[in-house]
């Protein structure tokens, strides 16, 4: 039986106890000394176990059900304050305030405190209805507050869902930007590689060498960065957090591109170091994708970066000459720039100015961080 109870759903559990209990009071006032006939007073006991047996959550008519019961319980104490029957409106009025609407229950307790007001005002000199009618509006009023919190709790606990939800399908977007940006860079500057060992590969034997080993090299860090993105390794050779790539690494960045042949300058001013991981990440990123869109589609053009970091933030421009629309690529690359741009409450624009192209990144400092 224990078993039983506990795997029964909460609302089961309040439905059937309060059933129980409903009846339990209503056979006691009946035992009661009475001043009905023994007829009415089986019929009343009768009408109010059938009412409250037949009340359930979701059918219709709950407000009648609750009324006949109800109506039951005055019969069997009708004119003695003192029968503990009464005890059955009050678990009636609290049960309504659990399963029904509070327009039901509100209607219910006007209706069982009027019929108690009328049994005290024809009682003369017994006071104890007033206990039954305090009784009465504590059951009603306490259950209607239980199940607004309830429902609250219910709602908080769909509000979690569909925030956890939205924190996955976040992280998704993330990793998928990282992998585009990780991936696109290696693959583009590994093909540069490639095109430069293979015209090397009659003529300078060396360079053709030097450049599939640095092709090779790209690789094996584009396979290392993919597995940090997805989570896969997280932990380099020391034991320590292997850190992403940042504002330090520009330089870096663009010294790869130099050893595959592209013509890319990088201009720095103010301090970088000083600048957020999270900024500087953005930074590098958005210096890679724009570097990895001039190499891809305007390889023999000249490409020119400006990084300039002031008391407010970041400004990254980078020109690419006499290409005109010929970098904007598929588009995906473009708005993964505009997203890291935005989640940092900055701005990133790219499109032709002058005959060239130009990607404009302006990230501000958060506030609480300083230069």
């Amino acid at each position: 039986m224990t078993a039983l109870v506990r795997h029964l759903p909460p609302t089961h559990l309040v439905r059937w106890a309060a059933r129980a209990v409903v009846t339990l009071f209503a056979l006691a006032a009946a035992v009661q000394p009475v001043r009905q006939s023994p007829l009415v007073t089986g019929c009343a006991l009768a009408v109010t176990v059938a009412a409250a047996l037949l009340i359930a959550e979701g059918r219709r008519g709950l407000l009648a059900f609750f009324v006949v019961s109800g109506a039951g319980v005055v019969v069997l104490g009708n004119g003695t304050p003192s029968k503990v029957g009464w005890f059955g409106l009050c678990v009636l009025v609290g049960w309504c305030a659990l399963v029904g609407t509070t327009r039901a229950t509100v209607a219910l307790w006007a209706a069982t405190v009027g019929t108690l007001a009328v049994e005290w005002a024809v009682t003369v000199g017994d006071a104890g209805w007033g206990a039954w009618i305090a009784g009465t509006t504590f059951s009603a009023f306490g259950c209607l507050l239980a199940r607004r919190e309830r429902d609250l709790v219910k709602r908080l606990r769909i509000a979690q869902e569909g925030l956890a939800d939205r924190v996955r399908a976040e992280e998704r977007d993330r990793i998928a930007r990282e992998l585009h940006d990780v991936i696109a860079h290696s693959l583009t500057i590994s093909l540069l590689h490639v095109s430069s060992a293979r015209l090397a590969l009659d003529e300078d034997p060396v360079e053709a060498d030097r450049a599939m080993r640095e092709a090779e090299r790209l690789g094996r860090q584009c396979l290392t960065e993919v597995r940090q993105v997805v989570g896969l390794l997280r932990h380099d050779e020391a034991g320590t957090m292997a850190p992403l790539p940042g504002a330090a690494q520009l330089s870096t960045l663009v010294d790869q591109f130099r050893r595959a042949g592209a013509d890319v300058a990088l201009t720095t001013d103010g301090d970088v170091s000083v600048l957020p991981n999270t900024l500087g990440l953005a930074l590098y990123r958005i210096l890679q994708e724009s570097l990895t869109n001039a190499a891809r589609h305007a390889p023999a053009a000249r490409t020119a970066a400006l990084l300039a970091v002031t008391s407010t933030g970041a400004v990254l421009v980078v020109d690419t000459a006499g290409v005109g629309g010929s970098v904007v690529g598929a588009g995906s690359g473009l708005l993964s720039m505009r997203e890291r741009a935005q989640m940092l409450g900055g701005t990133c624009v790219a499109g032709p100015v002058d005959g060239g192209w130009q990607v404009r990144a302006e990230l501000p400092l958060r506030p609480g961080t300083h230069p």
